[in-house]
């Protein structure tokens, strides 16, 4: 059984990136173990992990579901200085989502429900568990 998850990413310079995923996470790391590494909490049992060392070329991207993609889009390109990234979505999915990388090349992106009932089933789900 699976009952937890972590995904690492790894930046050159653990110092900007710590910075740089704290204002991305809107939070403080959940724990700091030793030099060089940062881990946060996202949702109950899924951790996202910062390293020190060489980005995975070609990995990610991770996506994050958000509530209201266009605000943090907004948020992200005021805190972060990211240039201006598409948000988009098709009929058949439902979901709609953008992708953006971090100075350091690893992708990362945000997804949105288009059906907020189904939106605030899984939010619901998740907060009993």
């Amino acid at each position: 059984m699976i009952f937890e998850m972590t995904i690492q990413i790894r930046v050159t310079d653990f110092e900007k990136g710590l910075q740089w995923y704290q204002l991305l996470l809107d939070k403080e790391p959940d724990f700091i173990p030793h030099a060089g590494f940062a881990e946060w909490e996202l949702i109950p049992g899924s951790w996202l992990q910062l390293a020190e060392g060489i980005p995975t070329e070609g990995s990610g991207p991770i996506r994050l579901g958000v509530q209201n993609i266009e605000e943090i889009r907004g948020r992200l390109m005021n805190e972060l200085g990211l240039e201006g990234f598409e948000i988009f979505s098709r009929a058949e999915v439902p979901v709609k989502w953008c992708t953006f990388s971090d100075p350091w090349g690893n992708r990362i992106g945000l997804f949105e429900y288009l059906d907020k009932e189904e939106e605030a089933n899984r939010i619901s789900a998740l907060l009993q568990k």
